[in-house]
């Protein structure tokens, strides 16, 4: 529910023509859709942000940040890139947990039928995480065979002992890349390991151990077996490349970046060249409100909050106020927000402005106001 004051229809209205506007097609114009998925926290947001060079996603250490499938459009040249950022794919039993909207479950299943690439991201510095694919990650792919998928290995430079990258891309490739087993090399243990790649580099494989012909899973509508099948899996045998690198790192993505641009096919562009992403500024509020809330407050306060945004007005000059409410359910919660002299919510009003500022490339001033409801 926005209440719409003044400079917000402008706002609004500015990036509702931006939409609307009849793409630019240049002279052999290319375009790649790629959907970006993995278990929750990978680090999907933040390569989304880096290869558009602004924040448009938000982030947070904690899951489920993003909570609808949001798009990012990156233009250069001839070519065009549309980045659709997925919510974590996530069960049943976590949306309740977690007080999540149902769409959670639905989106990241729509988003990929879109694509033409499925980028599969893991977060190698998570010990517990990294050494098999998210079920829902395998039952995605497993539901998908036909859309050529790559794998991403995030915060590597997180990982003390490199050859254990090794061991993971092993693990969660099933050995197989490309069609093409790992290059066996027994002086290294585990014997399968590959040489070492350069960060941000593909990995090296053999020609002539192709994988078996037909070892594709069928396209969706999983039977039991073939689930079991899944469950018993701790990778994809069908990557086509696989990448190492750290997503705050832009040399790192600029690789990733070239493979996309590379990857491109003959394509008309679906969006104007000035559009960044199809999120309404209010949206983009809301999320980077919703990321600080994440980050500042413990456990599940921020999850079971709303927000309300009661300005939204431009200034002469060119400053953007904004007055956003938020609703919790709890006396105590409204005091974690709130903090110690009303230090908590001025630092998240403060450091959201920071970021809005930046994304709108104006000057943002914030007011948080916290409100229980009853």
């Amino acid at each position: 529910m926005w209440r719409v004051k003044l400079g917000e229809q402008h706002e609004q209205g500015e990036q509702l023509s931006l939409l609307l506007r009849n793409p630019d097609q240049p002279e052999n114009s290319k375009v790649l859709k790629v959907a970006i998925i993995g278990a929750p926290n990978a680090g999907k947001s933040t390569l989304s942000n880096q290869l558009l060079g602004r924040k448009v996603f938000a982030v947070s250490k904690k899951v489920h940040t993003t909570r609808s499938r949001a798009l990012g459009v990156l233009t250069e040249d001839d070519t065009q890139i549309v980045l659709l950022d997925t919510p974590g794919l996530t069960t049943l039993q976590k949306v309740k947990r977690h007080q999540l909207e149902k769409s959670l479950l639905v989106d990241p299943w729509n988003t990929v039928k879109e694509a033409d690439l499925m980028v599969v991201m893991v977060d190698v510095a998570d010990k517990w995480m990294c050494n098999r694919l998210d079920f829902e990650v395998l039952k995605c792919l497993a539901q998908h065979p036909d859309i050529p998928a790559i794998l991403v290995l995030n915060k590597v430079d997180l990982v003390g002992a490199k050859d254990r990258l090794l061991d993971i891309t092993a693990l969660l490739t099933c050995g197989v890349v490309n069609g093409r087993k790992m290059r066996i090399r027994p002086v290294i243990k585990p014997p399968w390991a590959a040489k070492r790649p350069e960060r941000g580099s593909e990995l090296s494989l053999d020609e002539e151990d192709a994988a078996p012909e037909g070892s594709t899973e069928p396209n969706s509508g999983l039977s039991k077996e073939q689930l079991k099948a899944l469950r018993s899996q701790q990778g994809w045998p069908h990557f086509k490349d696989v990448f190492m690198l750290s997503s705050v790192d832009k040399e790192d993505v600029d690789t990733l970046k070239t493979y996309f641009m590379t990857a491109a096919k003959p394509g008309s562009w679906q969006y104007h060249s000035e559009v960044l992403t199809d999120q309404s500024p209010e949206e983009i509020c809301t999320n980077i409100i919703r990321e600080k809330l994440l980050e500042y407050l413990p456990q599940e306060v921020p999850y079971s909050m709303t927000q309300s945004i009661e300005l939204w007005q431009d200034r002469e000059n060119s400053e953007l106020d904004i007055s956003v409410k938020l609703y919790v359910k709890k006396e105590t919660h409204m005091k974690m927000v709130i903090g110690a002299a009303g230090q908590m919510v001025t630092r998240i009003a403060q450091e959201a402005s920071e970021d809005l500022s930046l994304v709108f490339l104006r000057e943002v001033r914030l007011k948080i106001s916290v409100k229980l409801r009853k």
